[in-house]
């Protein structure tokens, strides 16, 4: 008996008479790298379904199409999906849509419509959510830039599709005794990744700007627009930023949608869906107009698992669109904040111009404020 792997361990947990009738388990791999010798294997499977469904002959640029593909299936351009169906669907279609054309051969074209079509079946909800935004009912900016305010990106998964969307994220800051409030928890709607993604960023805050003074500081963050669980902290890299523009009233770019976690040394981190949350900012940029301004900022660990759609690729080497990989917060505040992040020097200070350093300053006022009214109140 064959099925899904989460499904056997559920099996498993709740039916004491499952392991007695099924002693035997094997856990099969969703996919294998890569290299030469597996690209041989993989098209020699593919030459064997295209034999025995009867289907049109795959020239060469069809069948890159076809590895890209399954590449992309397993979110890592390293990597080959080993899944058996998904493959034999992809070829029917593809070899459908080239007879449909009178081609004699299958081309990338064809395996490229295939796929268009298959995002297009269910594509109903993406649909919906764009139409929104470009109408202003979603609220997310574009263009200009704004105090507290930036662009993050989730994906949506509905059966076997995903696609990505931005949302605006936004936070607010003054002086207070260091409780960081996450609006998405306090109204349980967060789940417990992402809490203890901002956890760690205001772990994060507290070690690099107030490490010999207290934390004076209350704020709170969220997911605007958001009314069903939000979870992951795959938006924690943006929500740090967006926190440092509230507390030092510098503006950050909102041509620029971020996606990625931060841990609390400050390095950013990989996420998933990297692919369908580039694409999702793209489509809205585009449907605005392109001017060049627009990017996504991705962690630099992502950089293998980038396997985009052809308009992404064109727009990007044709200036109309960029894709920015960083490794670091100081990268991430020098891109989003259009301004030096700051190094500290022995003693921890950052220079008072930059980004860091006018961070610091505000915090370190708002725990000399604290500490008068502090004395105040005892006198």
């Amino acid at each position: 008996m064959c099925g899904d792997r989460r499904l056997y361990y559920l099996l498993k947990h709740y039916d004491p008479e499952f392991t007695t009738l099924f002693k035997v388990y094997a856990d099969f791999a969703e996919g294998f790298d890569r290299d030469r010798q597996n690209l041989e294997n993989y098209l020699g499977l593919t030459a064997m379904l295209i034999r025995e469904e009867g289907l049109a002959h795959f020239d060469r640029s069809a069948l890159e199409a076809v590895i890209e593909h399954s590449s992309r299936q397993m979110d890592d351009s390293q990597k080959l999906s080993l899944n058996r169906g998904q493959l034999i669907d992809l070829l029917r279609e593809s070899s459908f849509w080239a007879l449909r054309q009178g081609a004699s051969l299958v081309a990338r074209e064809h395996v490229g419509k295939a796929i268009a079509q298959q995002r297009y079946r269910s594509s109903q909800y993406s649909e919906l959510l764009q139409e929104q935004i470009e109408r202003g009912t979603l609220m997310v900016t574009t263009e200009g830039k704004v105090i507290g305010q930036a662009n993050g990106l989730s994906v949506f998964q509905l059966g076997d599709q995903r696609f990505g969307k931005p949302s605006r994220i936004s936070a607010t800051a003054r002086m207070g005794n260091g409780r960081m409030l996450d609006i998405e928890r306090e109204t349980k709607l967060g789940g417990p990744l992402h809490s203890k993604g901002v956890m760690i960023l205001a772990a994060c805050i507290g070690a690099r700007y107030a490490r010999n003074q207290p934390l004076s500081l209350n704020a709170s963050l969220v997911f605007e627009q958001s009314y069903g669980p939000v979870d992951g902290d795959s938006a924690s890299a943006v929500e740090l930023c967006v926190l440092l523009s509230a507390i030092s009233g510098l503006p950050l770019k909102q041509s620029f949608a971020v996606t990625g976690s931060i841990n609390q040394q400050g390095e950013v981190q990989a996420i998933g869906g990297v692919n369908e949350k580039i694409e999702g900012f793209f489509e809205l940029c585009q449907a605005r107009g392109l001017d060049g301004s627009h990017g996504v900022i991705i962690p630099a660990a992502n950089e293998p698992h980038l396997i985009l759609d052809q308009a992404v690729v064109d727009a990007c080497r044709e200036g109309r669109f960029a894709i920015h990989a960083v490794g670091s917060l100081d990268q991430l505040i020098s891109l989003l904040f259009d301004r030096e992040a700051g190094k500290a020097d022995a003693d921890g200070r950052y220079p008072p111009s930059t980004v860091n350093g006018m961070v610091q300053l505000q915090l370190s006022d708002w725990a000399e404020q604290a500490r008068k009214l502090s004395a105040k109140g005892d006198d």
